[in-house]
């Protein structure tokens, strides 16, 4: 653990702070005796998974948190004064003007009908950071500042109208208007590109430059806080794991913990399915598939016609997906990866072009044939708790899809989804819990296991990983490839998570606004990409390196 007073410029100390959370009489005790400073013009990261605490502490060092926590002990102080003994109104002028924060979602930070313009100029209103005469030019100043094109044209925008790359970029820009200090980044770009991402790390890291920012970063990438930050505390169960400079720790890290974590970690664990099973002759990952399409897309254009004016979602795609193997396609937001997926499942129809199962076009005048085809090809979805019933068990909503395919009796339909239950490793006591009572990864496996009801051919797998930590992500991916060997199953997986990719994935088809780009074995295209477009997703990665052809990862 850290010793606050190691370190003689300490912008912010936390220091031997336990909270709790008063819950019908009783106190919830969440975090234990943490501490940890943040240097002037240095970046710290939280690291841990859901519920290891990283989110009370952010909250309580903003005096955000909510009515009902309880600072049991400890101490926060930013520039050696006391944050938890200060009256709102101080903290009132220190939040914005000298403490910023970044919330992790975009989308639900912003106010959607007003405009961007209006939204910064209230900012700076509110934070008196510049005279009232200067306030519009200094809102477009600001999103010039981020690296947003045409500021003028964007401040008349509403946040629908932007892409969560540009509106992160927004929320940073509201964020530095006053020239803060300390800058509080929760989870800042989970739920963005690799690409995106790396813009807005590489933004946040040139403000650290230009500015003197200090960071506290809150997130459970590890790969990410080794690239991009000094100091690393490590968080389980509201407990202070290991801390210290992020490459003594993740390079000599101290702890199981720490150890599982990153051995957890795709992005720095490229091979760990790979070494499962391994040539005599070549040494390395040999998949027995059958060479046999199962699906394929062949000449496949799809054009969305809107009043603004058409739009090319796919552009004479190709691609083939064999037998008992994973085709991974990726791409930014907008590449046409979803189009594909609804394409295969039938819930779109090509406007050029073919999707063929089996070799057979899907028959998309004839509801009965595209039925048939459903049951051959199933999804599993990117959020569990949506694509699940929340009034019905886990058991029930693996055998509905039996129900509505009138398969078996009742009684048999609840037998096989027993038995499918405890195939995805779900104890028997789950069998009856609602999605309420069960963890993410609870529901993903539940997910995995109604689409595994219809013995499908094909599984379209949509993220299914990315709402997910990560080491509840790597028990999910270990069970994918599991049921692969143990079932022989085709899988589709759209994903943006190269890491994920990487590991699982047999080919790659990659898509930028809707043309392949590049389409070969997984192997080959992280190893030697051939497009420019390909080498940038690749390179965005934290802690990869398409130069080198390899993966780096700690030692």
């Amino acid at each position: 653990m850290s010793d606050p007073g190691a370190h003689t410029a300490a912008l912010l100390s936390v220091d031997g702070l336990s909270v709790g959370y008063r819950q019908r009489g009783q106190v919830r005790h969440t975090v234990a005796e943490v501490s940890f400073v943040v240097p002037e013009g240095s970046a710290t990261a939280l690291v841990g998974e859901s519920g290891s605490g990283k989110s009370t502490i952010a909250n309580t060092v903003l005096r955000l948190a909510p009515p009902n926590a309880v600072v049991e002990s400890g101490d926060v102080r930013y520039r050696d004064e006391s944050l938890l003994t200060a009256r709102n109104r101080r903290l009132r002028a220190l939040r914005g003007n000298e403490i910023a924060y970044i919330p992790q979602d975009p989308a639900n930070s912003l106010n959607p009908v007003r405009t961007i313009g209006s939204q910064l100029r209230e900012t700076l209103r509110v934070t008196a950071a510049v005279p009232a005469d200067e306030i519009t030019d200094r809102a477009a100043g600001l999103l010039a500042d981020v690296g947003i094109p045409r500021p003028d044209e964007v401040a008349r925008q509403y946040p629908h109208q932007l892409s969560g790359g540009m509106l992160q970029r927004v929320l940073i820009a509201s964020a530095i208007a006053a020239g803060p200090a300390l800058l509080v980044a929760d989870e800042p770009t989970s739920a963005l590109d690799v690409t995106v991402q790396r813009r807005v790390l590489d933004l946040i890291d040139r403000l650290r430059a230009e500015l003197g920012l200090s960071v506290l970063l809150i997130t459970h990438d590890l790969a990410l806080a080794r690239e991009r930050c000094d100091e690393l505390v490590v968080l389980e169960r509201g407990r202070v794991r290991e801390a210290g400079p992020a490459q003594v720790v993740l390079h000599r890290p101290r702890s199981e913990y720490t150890r599982r974590l990153l051995a957890d970690v795709p992005a720095l664990n490229a091979d760990k399915f790979a070494k499962a099973t391994v040539s005599a002759t070549a040494g390395t990952y040999v998949r027995s598939a059958d060479p046999t399409p199962v699906i394929e897309l062949s000449g496949v254009t799809k054009v969305f016609h809107r009043p603004g004016g058409d739009l090319v979602a796919l552009d004479r795609v190709g691609l083939s997906v064999a037998k008992g193997t994973t085709h991974a396609i990726v791409g930014e937001s907008g590449s046409g990866k979803t189009t594909i997926a609804r394409l295969m499942l039938g819930l779109e129809r090509p406007s050029a072009g073919e999707v063929l199962l089996d070799g057979t076009p899907l028959d998309y005048s004839d509801p009965g044939a595209l039925r048939a085809a459903r049951r051959r090809i199933q999804l599993v979805y990117q959020n569990p708790f949506v694509s699940l019933d929340p009034t019905y068990t886990a058991a029930r909503s693996v055998a509905e899809p039996l129900l509505r395919h009138g398969i078996g009796t009742r009684a048999s339909r609840a037998a096989r989804a027993r038995e499918l239950l405890n195939l995805v490793g779900l104890a028997d006591r789950t069998h009856e819990s609602l999605p309420e009572r069960l963890s993410g990864g609870q529901r993903q496996r539940v997910a995995i296991a109604r689409a595994l009801a219809l013995e499908p051919e094909v599984l379209v797998l949509d993220e299914p990983t990315s709402a997910l930590d990560v080491s509840v992500q790597a028990r999910i991916l270990e069970l994918v490839v599991d049921l692969q060997r143990e079932l022989g199953s085709t899988y589709v997986l759209i994903s943006h998570d190269l890491g994920v990719v990487r590991q699982i994935a047999d080919t790659v088809t990659v898509l930028r606004h809707g043309v392949v780009v590049e389409s070969g074995s997984a192997a080959t295209i992280f190893a030697t990409p051939t497009d420019d477009y390909t080498r940038d997703l690749i390179e965005s990665v934290p802690g990869w390196s398409a130069a080198e052809g390899r993966v780096a990862v700690p030692v």
